[in-house]
C-alpha cells in the first residue's frame, strides 16, 4: 500500500512498581515474577527487530537489574518450588475428581514455567540486556510512574523525570531518541516545558474527550511550542484490544478470573474447559482482523484529509500474556499479518518523521477511566493523595536547607516508592486488598524516620536499595 497514508504506531509500556522483596502471595513480589515468565521472556522472541515503540520505567528496569543477582535466585525458586509444584498438585487434583481436560491443560500450562526459567537462564540472566538488543526504540518514563500533574512542587518533578532520563541513558547508552512515557499519560498544559528541559521530544496524551472517540484528530501528532511533539493515542483502535467487548473478552480465550485452588487458569471465559489451540487460532484471526481495522481507519484519513495519518496504539505490555493469555501471539500475528497486507508499522520517531505535526492546543487529561486525574486524586484515595504531597514536601524543604546525605537520599526513595501511581489505581480498582494501603504507610513511616534522622549518623542501606541504585538529588535544589 502506498506509503501516504500513513502507519501504525504500535507503544507497549512496560512497567511494576516496585515489589521486590516487599510481599509474596498473593501480592508483592509474585507480580514481578509471573510477568518475567509469562509476559516479558515470552515477548523478546515476538520484538526482535519489531518496529515497535517500548517504554521501561525506570522501577521496572532497577528490580531487572536486581535479578541479575539473588532477586533472580528467588524468581527461579519460586518457579521451581511454587509453580511446579502447584500445578503439579491441582492437576492431580481435577483427575481425581472427574476432569481430565481440566487436568491436562494445567501440565500444559506448568510448561509456560519451565520455559520462562530455561529462557532467563539462556539469556544470562540478564533481562536489561535482552531489551537493549532488541534492535528497537526504546523509551522512558518518570523514576517510579509519578503521574506529573500531581506533583506538588517544581523541584519533586525534576526529580522524578531527572531521575527517569539518568536511568534509561545509563542502561541504554546516550543514544536515546527523547521519547518519554507520561504515566497514565497524564498531561496538563505547560507539562512540556518541563519534559523539554530534560531532553524530552516526543510523548504520548490521551485528547479522546477533546475531540471524540474516533475522529481523525487522534490521528494527528501535535507540535508544542516548546519543541516536544504530544502523539495522541487513538482509543477507538485501543479499545478493539482493551475496551470492555475487546477481543481478551472472548468466550475461547483463557478466563483469568476463573481460578482453581491454587489459583491456576484452566476454563475459557465461556466457562469450558480451555482449548489453547483453538485459543491461539482465534488470536491469530484476532489479529488479522484488527490488521484491516487499522488500514481501513488510516484509508479514511487519507482520503478525507488528503495526507498520511498515525495511528498510535498504546498498550500497558503486561495486558499481552497476563490478563490476556493468548496476547503474545496476537502481537507476533499483527506484525506479521501487517507486512502481508502492505499496513506499514512504525517506530514512533519514524512515524514523526513522515508524518506532519499538527499546531493545536491540547487539553489535561490522563487515559484512566474516565480521562481525568480522580482515579489517583479522589475522596477515595484521598490518604494515598496526601501522603505523597506531604512527604513530596517535606523531603523538598530538608533538600532545601543543605541537610544532605545519606539519611535524605534514603528518604527520596521512599518519595519515590509513595509516588508510584499504583498505589491509588489499586485501590480505586480493588484488586490488590490493603496491600496498596500497607506499601504508602510503610514507606510514610520510613520516610518520616530518614527525615528525623538528618542530623544523625549515616543510615544502613534501606530496603530500597535497589530503587534508583545510583540517585542524584541535584535537581531537587536546582533553580
Amino acid at each position: 500500500m502506498s506509503r501516504d497514508r500513513g502507519a501504525l504506531a504500535l507503544v507497549l509500556h512496560t512497567h511494576m512498581p516496585y515489589v521486590e522483596g516487599f510481599g509474596t502471595w498473593p501480592f508483592g513480589e509474585e507480580w514481578l515474577w509471573e510477568a518475567v515468565a509469562g509476559v516479558y521472556v515470552p515477548l523478546l522472541d515476538v520484538l526482535q527487530d519489531a518496529p515497535v515503540t517500548v517504554s521501561l520505567t525506570p522501577v521496572l528496569c532497577d528490580q531487572l537489574e536486581a535479578m541479575r543477582g539473588e532477586a533472580g535466585e528467588r524468581y527461579l525458586r519460586f518457579l521451581r518450588e511454587i509453580r511446579a509444584p502447584i500445578h503439579a498438585e491441582d492437576s492431580t487434583g481435577l483427575d481425581a475428581t472427574g476432569k481430565p481436560e481440566l487436568a491436562a491443560e494445567l501440565r500444559r500450562a506448568a510448561g509456560d514455567y519451565v520455559r520462562g526459567d530455561e529462557e532467563f537462564e539462556r539469556r544470562g540472566r540478564d533481562l536489561l540486556a535482552a531489551f537493549a538488543g532488541l534492535g528497537t526504540e526504546l523509551w522512558t518514563s518518570t523514576a517510579t510512574h509519578a503521574v506529573l500533574p500531581l506533583m506538588a512542587t517544581d523541584a519533586g518533578l525534576r526529580l522524578q523525570v531527572a531521575a527517569g532520563v539518568a536511568s534509561h541513558e545509563r542502561r541504554f547508552g546516550e543514544g536515546w531518541s527523547g521519547g518519554f512515557w507520561l504515566p497514565e499519560c497524564g498531561y496538563e498544559p505547560g507539562l512540556e516545558r518541563d519534559l523539554a528541559e530534560h531532553g524530552v521530544r516526543v510523548f504520548c496524551v490521551d485528547q479522546t474527550d477533546a475531540h471524540g472517540l474516533g475522529t481523525l484528530e487522534q490521528l494527528e501528532p501535535v507540535a508544542t511550542e516548546t519543541g516536544p511533539v504530544a502523539v495522541p493515542i487513538d482509543w477507538q483502535t485501543i479499545e478493539l484490544v482493551w475496551g470492555s467487548s475487546g477481543y481478551p473478552s472472548h468466550a475461547d480465550y483463557r478466563d483469568y478470573h476463573g481460578r482453581t485452588l491454587h489459583d491456576l487458569k484452566p476454563w475459557t471465559n465461556g466457562g469450558e474447559p480451555y482449548d489453547h489451540a483453538r485459543a491461539l487460532e482465534l488470536a491469530r484471526e484476532h489479529a488479522r482482523d484488527f490488521v484491516g481495522r487499522v488500514s481501513e481507519r488510516l484509508d479514511v484519513y487519507a482520503r478525507e484529509r488528503g495526507r498520511a495519518g498515525l495511528v498510535c496504539c498504546a498498550l500497558d505490555t503486561e495486558l499481552l500474556g497476563h490478563w490476556w493469555y493468548e496476547g503474545p501471539v496476537w502481537l507476533a500475528e499483527v506484525l506479521a499479518a501487517a507486512r502481508a497486507e502492505g499496513l506499514d508499522l512504525t517506530t514512533l520517531p519514524a512515524g514523526l518523521d513522515r508524518v506532519e505535526p499538527v499546531q493545536r492546543e491540547l487539553t489535561a487529561s490522563t487515559w484512566g477511566s474516565p480521562k481525568d486525574l480522580s482515579t489517583w486524586d479522589s475522596a477515595r484515595v484521598a490518604e494515598v493523595a496526601f501522603a505523597a504531597r506531604g512527604a513530596e514536601l517535606a523531603t523538598v524543604a530538608a533538600a532545601a536547607s543543605a541537610r544532605r546525605g545519606p539519611a535524605l537520599e534514603r528518604a527520596a526513595r521512599e518519595l519515590f516508592a509513595l509516588q508510584s501511581s499504583d498505589w491509588a489505581f489499586l485501590l480505586t480498582r480493588e484488586l490488590a486488598a490493603d496491600y496498596p494501603l500497607e506499601r504508602v504507610r510503610g514507606h510514610v513511616e520510613e520516610l518520616r524516620a530518614a527525615l528525623g534522622a538528618l542530623d544523625s549518623a549515616p543510615q544502613p542501606d534501606p530496603e530500597l536499595r535497589s530503587l534508583s541504585p545510583e540517585l542524584d538529588l541535584a535537581p531537587l535544589v536546582s533553580p
